[in-house]
């Protein structure tokens, strides 16, 4: 068998040997390639063709089968569509609640919540640190009043909803979780998804508030809380997009995200829990930036790399925990402020490598998001992206319908043994904890996103209407989204009104009840969820977590 395997090889190879000798090398005589060289955006070089002789042995499988290469699900998108999950988030609690329900009415499926600065980082609206940024770049929230305006009339637990945040997410998962309570929701069907990945933040994107070691402990916290009592909802989305805005490779988006997703279960395994019970609810977020086939083989081995490390590495037997599920969504760093509206057919580019990756869910940037945030026509616009995409384009009507690929299968390959290779170096330093504490990935990402810029501002990397294509005058400016400064003044007014009529006391012993739990190293989520009912602030809550664990700080690397 072995024998046949290389002399099928060897007979490919010849093949395309003959190829460039007897047909390539007359045309190149007279007419050379564009460029002696051809790279993608993550400056890996592109073979001129890609034959039997690069994608021989290589094992495409079928969908719905270990090691899911070409889908979790045997019926792809035939069974059911990618969710359409626009990221939505703006000045108040009430401007915010009202795009939910205008992309409700207009096809949405589902609800992606971006949360304001002050929020991300544990502040309140009244904080000295909030002034400038209150509802600017998402919407402002300080305490479950404005949680409850929030998703006034929306039923959580027939609406699935995306949280990004990190650092506070059990606040913000607590918050959800006693609004869903209060509108009497069965917390069996309730589903959605906590963004919750610290160990990004240390990596690239910089919203920490505890050292890393405190702040795992809070997630895998709340690991364990929903697995016992919110079976069906996603306690973490572990992130790729934001380690690929700070300038990742693909192939580093993929590793340094699989491999924190591989820390979060080691950690999860040493509480004590059991993988294939709490696995199956970890879900993971990528980017989709504009090197199409790239990307497309950039999902199709992250579902390989993740079910065979469930595996082999954690000895899972349930098929779920093997499972990869992912959300994606276009490149914010590829939009660009020159000649905005061409942002129009970069997202919907993007969004094609998402699905015919096998995204269970997507987002669509509006092509104004380089400017602010973005205008209902823009938010809409987007939305109609995908679903052109799934009822226009046929792609939805058959099963990774790119495998087979010589050139998508190649890449494949090439992605999940670069992968591997960099869970080595990882395992190295012990763990991504010990990585991250060493600066490993961060100067990794430092370094490719400096090659890039190099690559672009010597023109090598094309970015049309920037370095090429460039107009003198540029067409006329588009309407943008502006927050008005009276947010900040409403946010306030609801914070005062919250302080001035709750239990204090009921607070104060919540708060400490908060701190005693996490000094004890027990489950610190029903003491917040505690806190959070008595109306307790996101700051507040912070505080008394913040001292137990101290804060954390950068080293230089």
């Amino acid at each position: 068998m072995a024998t046949e395997i290389k002399e099928a090889k060897t007979a490919a190879e010849a093949e395309k040997q003959r190829w460039e000798e007897e047909t390539l090398a007359k045309v190149l005589e007279r007419a050379p390639e564009r460029k002696a060289s051809f790279e993608g955006i993550s400056l890996v070089p592109v073979e001129r063709l890609y034959t039997e002789a690069e994608s021989d042995g290589i094992d495409v499988g079928f969908p719905g089968e270990y090691p899911y290469k070409r889908g979790i699900h045997p019926t792809g998108y035939r069974g059911k569509l990618w969710t359409m999950r626009q990221f939505a988030g703006f000045s108040s609690p009430e401007n915010t609640n009202a795009r939910f329900k205008y992309l409700m009415e207009h096809g949405q499926t589902g609800l992606s919540v971006a949360y304001d600065l002050p929020a991300l980082m544990g502040l309140d609206a009244d904080s000295p640190l909030s002034e400038g940024e209150v509802g600017k770049c998402g919407v402002a929230v300080s305490s479950l009043a404005d949680f409850e305006v929030l998703f006034d009339g929306i039923p959580l637990d027939e609406v699935t909803v995306s949280q990004t945040i990190n650092a506070p997410a059990p606040i913000f998962l607590a918050m959800y979780l006693v609004v869903a309570e209060k509108q009497k929701a069965d917390f069996s069907k309730i589903s959605g998804t906590l963004q919750n990945d610290i160990l990004k933040e240390y990596i690239a994107q910089k919203e920490w508030i505890y050292p890393i070691k405190p702040a795992m402990k809070l997630v895998i916290d709340t690991f364990e809380y929903t697995t016992k009592h919110v079976p069906k909802y996603n306690p973490i989305s572990v992130s790729g997009y934001h380690i690929r805005e700070a300038g990742a490779t693909a192939l580093q988006e993929l590793a340094f995200t699989l491999r924190d997703g591989v820390e979060y279960v080691q950690y999860g395994v040493d509480r004590g829990m059991d993988v294939d019970e709490f696995v199956p609810r970890l879900s993971f977020f990528f980017n989709a930036h504009n090197d199409f086939f790239e990307e497309i083989a950039k999902y199709r081995a992250a579902r390989v790399v993740w079910a065979r490390t469930m595996k082999e590495r954690f000895g899972a037997k349930n098929p779920r925990t093997m499972q990869m599920r992912f959300h994606t969504q276009t490149a914010g760093v590829s939009l660009t402020v020159q000649q905005p509206l061409n942002n129009i057919a970069r997202v919907a580019i993007q969004a094609l490598a998402g699905v015919l990756g096998g995204t269970q869910s997507l987002h669509t940037d509006s092509y104004d998001e380089a400017l602010a945030l973005p205008t209902d026509e823009a938010a809409l616009i987007a939305l109609r992206t995908q679903q052109i995409i799934a009822e226009e384009t046929g792609v939805a009507n058959t099963v990774d319908p790119l495998a087979g690929s010589y050139y998508v299968e190649s890449l494949t390959e090439k992605m999940i043994e670069g992968c591997f290779d960099y869970f080595d170096k990882i395992d190295g330093f012990g763990g991504m904890v010990e990585a991250v504490e060493a600066g490993f990935p961060q100067r990794e990402i430092q370094e490719s996103a400096y090659q890039y810029q190099k690559a672009v501002e010597r023109g090598e990397q094309t970015i049309v209407g920037v370095n090429k294509y460039v107009m003198d005058e540029e067409p006329s400016k588009v309407n943008i989204l502006q927050i008005d400064e009276a947010v900040r003044d409403h946010q306030l007014e609801r914070l005062a009104h919250v302080k001035s009529t709750r239990d204090n006391g009921a607070v104060a012993a919540s708060l400490d009840k908060l701190k005693l739990a996490a000094r004890d190293n027990e489950n610190t989520m029903p003491a917040i969820i505690e806190a959070v009912a008595a109306y307790a602030t996101v700051e507040e809550i912070c505080v008394a977590l913040r001292d137990v664990f101290g804060i954390y700080e950068e080293p230089a690397f």
